[in-house]
């Protein structure tokens, strides 16, 4: 009778045994998602100064500089994006080493569509000290394009514009409103 339990025990962990073997898969994806509940993000960095260069010749040229108390990175999602709920601060260098400010209380970045949501007293202010405030801003990267539908003023050396409303090449050199308001000095 001992030997038929033991022989019993001895099948039962064998099939036991077999069915975890066989049950197991091996999928990369899945085993970085184990404990990472889908809403959460995926990381979380705080006090960031992201500093992006380009080399020219024999130097390097700082582009731009990120700053941000704290961003949290979704790049587990389907539609991966990268999330700064504390604001934003950005320094963009042109070819003279000339700089451009963007601020923003809020900002998210689209990883896919490489949008940027800029939200929050949205303030830029470039090296001529002309500044523009909104409370929303989208920039497309791969275009260079700058738009809103919300109500903006463009505080210029020529004079205060304000409407509701526009799309702009990053330069402000292409700027179409939607609706306008303000005193303008138009170029023929």
């Amino acid at each position: 009778m001992t030997v038929k339990i033991s022989h019993i025990i001895k099948s039962l962990v064998t099939v036991f045994a077999v069915t975890l073997f066989f049950s197991c898969e091996n999928d990369f994806d899945k085993v970085q998602k184990v404990g990472v509940l889908q809403n959460q993000p995926i990381g979380e960095a705080e006090n960031i100064d992201l500093k992006y260069t380009e080399f020219i010749e024999d130097s390097v040229r700082l582009k731009a500089n990120l700053m941000s108390p704290k961003m949290l990175d979704y790049s587990n999602r389907d539609f991966a994006f990268s999330e700064f709920p504390k604001g934003i601060v950005l320094k963009v260098y042109d070819k003279e080493g000339k700089k451009t400010t963007i601020t923003s209380r809020y900002a998210i970045f689209y990883t896919d569509t490489d949008i940027i949501d800029l939200r929050g007293n949205v303030t830029i202010t470039t090296h001529q000290n002309e500044k523009l405030v909104t409370d929303q801003l989208y920039y497309n990267e791969k275009l260079e394009w700058v738009f809103t539908n919300e109500p903006w003023v463009f505080n210029r050396t020529v004079g205060v514009s304000h409407g509701r409303g526009f799309d702009s090449d990053k330069d402000f050199k292409n700027f179409q409103m939607l609706e306008m308001g303000g005193d303008f000095e138009l170029d023929n």
